[in-house]
């Protein structure tokens, strides 16, 4: 599976972006999707996931402000990200799992000024 990242950007703090992923082929709605991020000089932390059945999961700095949806006819994930701030900036990156494998689009820049 190849994960197709985009919607990156540079905005100021307040302001909101979307960022879109497109997967290669169909994945059944049972496995997850989601975002994860990587900020300068820190780990990789999980924004937001979804799968059919249970509720979305966000890391809780980001409650409120982000929104994850998933078009599983399109196999698309979306994160659409309001109020941001300056800590928000990090590369994002979606993935998947599937059968215990990972999978990783290849990032997209989200750079928040304040």
């Amino acid at each position: 599976v190849q994960l197709q990242a985009s919607g990156g950007g540079l905005v100021q703090a307040g302001r909101s972006l979307r960022l879109s992923c497109r997967a290669s082929r169909s994945i059944w709605s049972g496995n997850p999707m989601g975002w994860y991020r990587q900020a300068p000089g820190k780990s990789r932390e999980l924004v937001a996931r979804i799968r059919s059945g249970r509720d979305p999961d966000y890391v809780e700095s980001v409650r409120g402000r982000f929104t994850i949806s998933r078009d599983n006819a399109k196999n698309t994930v979306t994160l659409a990200m309001n109020s941001l701030q300056p800590d928000d900036t990090a590369v994002y990156y979606c993935y998947t799992r599937i059968e215990g494998h990972e999978y990783w689009g290849q990032g997209t820049q989200v750079t928040v000024s304040s």
